[in-house]
């Protein structure tokens, strides 16, 4: 499924601040945003059945040297990501 693209204005001083909090939990801005947005969501009892997983924190794997993979890691990386097409 293709990412929704949204333009948020935000006040410079709150960018700023999630910005910091994104970094100190090792995600992009955009990520650290629809990670908040869903926990509101949840919290709200608002959260939609059926949503995709959010790609797990930080850098992704590297593939071992030799070029061979773990099929099993490597699935379940798959479906946390949810699109393969946006890096960061």
């Amino acid at each position: 499924m293709e990412r929704k693209k949204i333009l948020l204005r935000l006040d410079p001083v709150v960018h700023d601040a999630l910005t910091r909090w994104a970094a100190d939990e090792l995600r992009s801005t955009n990520s650290q945003i629809e990670f908040l947005l869903r926990r509101a969501l949840s919290e709200a009892g608002r959260l939609p059945d059926g949503v995709g997983r959010m790609r797990p924190r930080g850098r992704p794997k590297k593939a071992p040297e030799d070029g061979t993979t773990d099929d099993a890691d490597h699935g379940e990386e798959e479906r946390a990501d949810g699109d393969a097409s946006e890096a960061g």
